[in-house]
């Protein structure tokens, strides 16, 4: 715990450091007046401001106004003689946490910087809105009777009550972050934060400072100093999704974290100690990335210590009608609609469908079709015309204008690339070839034929 003492006598500032210093593990700062403090309170991140009363320049009050002004998180504690408790209970009820008269007994400092410091602890989960409904994660809101889906089950139950490191495999839409809460939720950790980032949404330039943090004037734009998210969800847990995009420099500083268990923010030559469960998820294969040079190593097999791969939605298909009943409930008492069910032709269309979107995909079809529907059951018509064509249907055209196989595979490609919107990547995976065999048959029919 970081403290800056705060008081214009030599004599108090020295007694007060040495004393604590002796009791605890705090990090202790002086500054010997109001605006020597702002100055340090700018330039570093303090866990506490102790800070006497009456000072010249500038008093207890006006720095206490100037604080709660900037940095309304940071808890305050007034020194102040038995004389001025007036005053000391005044300046509570503009923003000071609390009070101690002097002279000051350290014991009795130490249960005031207690109730601080847990108070301050639930200022900053509040603010990161880390108060989500626990039940929301519970497995059963985690679908899937399917013998894969059982299997991540078993793995999330057997892994949440240890700290052991965690990556998730799995595409685009198949529930990683879902699964990463399920694992905090069970844990010993799950009154502390959840925090998720997403290292491909963040500019290679920022991400150290997301992460890290970093000090005052530490790059142009940073006018004051910041904690980074591995601080803030001290305690807790961190999710670092699409960790296969980090860059290399950032991936031997998030090595560093792992080892050592310390941060050091972008900027500053000081470690701060930190306690939290590292998880990670990748839609790419991370040893292939390993072996060709993307993903450094030694990382590599510090996050591959407790590995679960998510299957995608066309490989479990006996989920698909609980998935489909599951977000039709949902999206019926959003609506307010009377839907009673989903009718067997429309059905049958969910489970021809190959799912390159995953549950996410089914999910935002269901939510179009409730509200595209009509009658009490969902039909066809409700869904996308991409499912009701089918593939049945080109097979059935082919036989019927007597086309050749090369013309009914080359249908077949567009339709593939016509669902998945031009994802070359995404339609090969459901093709079974590789993307280049993609590429050379855009080049046999031409380019104005495929979707850019």
């Amino acid at each position: 715990m970081k403290i800056l003492i705060v008081d214009d006598e030599v004599p108090i500032r020295e007694m007060l450091k040495q004393g604590l210093s002796r009791m605890g593990e705090f990090t202790i700062q002086l500054a010997s007046n109001g605006p020597d403090a702002i100055d340090k309170i700018e330039s570093d991140l303090f866990d506490l401001v102790l800070t006497d009363m009456k000072m010249p320049e500038m008093d207890g009050i006006e720095l206490l106004k100037i604080i709660k002004g900037t940095r309304p998180e940071l808890p305050v504690i007034l020194m102040t003689a038995y004389g001025s408790i007036e005053t000391a209970v005044e300046a509570i009820k503009i923003g000071a946490d609390d009070y101690i008269t002097k002279p000051i007994d350290l014991n009795e400092l130490l249960i005031h910087i207690s109730k601080a410091q847990k108070e301050n602890l639930l200022i900053r989960e509040n603010r990161l809105l880390r108060m989500e409904v626990k039940k929301k994660f519970e497995f059963n809101n985690i679908i899937g009777k399917s013998k894969k889906m059982q299997e991540v089950f078993s793995m999330i139950e057997k892994v949440a009550p240890s700290n052991s490191t965690v990556i998730i495999y799995g595409g685009s839409g198949t529930g990683k972050e879902l699964v990463a809460k399920a694992i905090h939720y069970h844990s010993p950790r799950s009154d502390k934060p959840f925090i998720a980032f997403n290292c491909g949404a963040i500019p290679e330039t920022l991400i150290e400072s997301e992460l890290f943090g970093h000090t005052k004037g530490a790059f142009t734009g940073a006018i004051q100093a910041k904690r980074g998210l591995f601080e803030e969800a001290t305690g807790g847990t961190i999710l670092l999704d699409e960790i296969s995009t980090l860059q290399p420099s950032v991936q031997i500083k998030l090595l560093r974290v792992l080892q050592e268990k310390t941060v050091m923010r972008v900027g500053s030559t000081e470690e701060t100690k930190i306690d939290v469960r590292v998880i990670a998820a990748t839609n790419e294969n991370l040893e292939a990335n390993m072996r060709n040079g993307r993903f450094r190593e030694d990382l590599y097999y510090r996050l591959h210590v407790f590995p679960i791969f998510l299957p995608g939605l066309r490989t479990r298909k006996e989920d698909i009608p609980l998935l489909a009943y599951h977000f039709l409930d949902l999206y019926t008492q959003e609506t307010g609609k009377q839907i009673r069910g989903i009718s067997k032709e429309a059905m049958n269309l969910l489970l021809e469908y190959q799912w390159p979107g995953n549950v996410r995909e089914l999910e935002n079809m269901i939510e179009r079709a409730v509200i595209m529907a009509e009658t009490d059951y969902l039909l066809p018509k409700d869904l996308p015309k991409n499912l009701r064509g089918g593939f049945t249907d080109l097979i059935k055209r082919g036989a019927t204008y007597h086309k050749s196989l090369d013309d009914i595979k080359a249908e077949y490609i567009l339709e593939i690339l016509s669902e998945t919107d031009g994802n070359k990547k995404v339609a090969a995976e459901i093709l079974r070839v590789n993307p280049r065999t993609l590429y050379r048959f855009r080049k046999k029919i031409g380019p104005n034929k495929l979707i850019s």
